[in-house]
């Protein structure tokens, strides 16, 4: 997950403030390349924390990584990083709009997990990617109950803003950014958005469209430092790995 080295969440929105741009996204929410605290709303609902299934019945601390919601034929899916669930002890635990303890939305048991052939065979940071399905609870599915994005292979990098979500390990709520991606690669995107520390590894990029377009992972497994993070660029394989997982799921 995640590697950083160096982490500092004590001031996360005034360190922010006082380090990043403050021109106002044109397609997205409040100013460009500031970290603050998640809103708590149907959008970030979307977005929760993956635990052990030991924590199951009182998921507080020890989140692992982030997921999010992804529209399928059958309302199951998850998205996140191929490190996250490649490899993971133990069977998996999705908590949507989790905060301070609370799991608003239920927890959600991890029944299948989607690995490319590129991560599977060598763990290729150009195939950090991976999906997974999660079993129904009380008779309804994950989708109906907080929604979806979409998501989309083959936008183009930066071709908007987008807005991450995630969960660092250290906190017990999500904290969000808005900046512009640029490409690092052919194979790779970066975005500048400070405190994203381990824990965020899987948290998905989100465009103005509700179109997932980047997970933070891929090179050194999703960033070396807290304030530039990483994710694929979304191309054949990732569109190959969706068809795969809504077959599947």
């Amino acid at each position: 997950m995640k590697r950083i080295s160096r982490i500092s969440l004590t001031s996360v929105v005034v360190l922010a403030l006082t380090s990043a741009s403050v021109a106002a996204a044109d397609d997205g929410p409040g100013p460009l390349g500031v970290t603050a605290d998640a809103v708590a709303s149907r959008w970030s609902a979307r977005v929760g924390a993956l635990f052990g299934a030991a924590r199951a019945g009182r998921p507080a601390g020890d989140h692992f990584c982030t997921a999010s919601v992804v529209h399928s034929p059958r309302g199951d899916l998850i998205v996140t990083a191929a490190h996250c669930v490649d490899g993971a002890d133990g069977d998996l635990v999705f908590v949507p709009g989790y905060r301070d303890g609370q799991a608003p939305y239920g927890v959600w048991r991890v029944t299948r997990r989607f690995l490319p052939d590129g991560w599977a065979k060598g763990q290729d940071e150009d195939s950090d990617l991976a999906f997974a399905a999660v079993a129904g609870l009380g008779g309804r599915r994950l989708e109906d109950v907080v929604g979806a994005n979409r998501f989309a292979a083959g936008v183009a990098t930066g071709a908007t803003a987008v807005t991450v979500t995630g969960y660092p390990n250290s906190r017990e709520t999500p904290i969000s950014c808005t900046n512009r991606p640029t490409a690092h690669s052919r194979t790779q995107q970066r975005i500048d958005c400070p405190d994203f520390t381990g824990g965020t590894s899987g948290s998905p990029w989100v465009n103005g469209d509700a179109q997932v377009v980047g997970v933070l992972g891929g090179h050194e497994q999703g960033g070396a430092t807290a304030d530039t993070s990483y994710s694929v660029v979304l191309g054949r394989e990732a569109a190959e790995l969706y068809r795969d997982a809504t077959h599947g799921s």
